[in-house]
């Protein structure tokens, strides 16, 4: 599925679609050259989800989490990774992505080239192109 959108203040109308092309797959890779706006989906995404706390870039924390509670009531966390830093897959470990891909909280994961060999096989796979300076193409695979 391809979705283009003008700007990133059209994310939030996107994630309906978004979610059901999911079809309830909870681990997400997410690629996009930098200044793509995977973090900026990622806030989208967490807002949709019902996180209230502020979302940022897990860039030199590695990994952030969120708490959501869902509008049925329901709550979950979501892993926001960064691996952009990672050297290895050994860092990868050392800093749980086993049990994140395991558990059934969602998983947001930037730049995943150098885990992709661990993604589930039902991982889902999200590509950010860049069309222009603000328009995006979000592909979901």
């Amino acid at each position: 599925m391809e979705i283009r959108i003008n700007n990133a203040g059209e994310l939030p109308g996107i994630m309906p679609q978004v979610f059901e092309a999911l079809a309830g797959r909870r681990k997400i890779a997410l690629y996009g050259e930098m200044g793509a706006g995977k973090t900026t989906f990622t806030a989208a995404f967490c807002r949709f989800l019902g996180v209230r706390d502020a979302v940022a870039s897990p860039t030199f924390s590695l990994v952030n989490v969120y708490a959501f509670t869902a509008s049925d009531g329901t709550s979950g966390l979501i892993h926001h990774l960064d691996l952009y830093r990672l050297k290895n897959t050994g860092e990868a470990f050392d800093i749980g992505i086993e049990e994140m891909l395991d558990d059934d909280s969602y998983c947001l994961i930037e730049w995943p080239q150098l885990i992709e060999a661990f993604l589930p096989a039902e991982a889902a796979k999200i590509e950010i192109q860049m069309l222009s300076e603000t328009r995006r193409c979000v592909v979901i695979l």
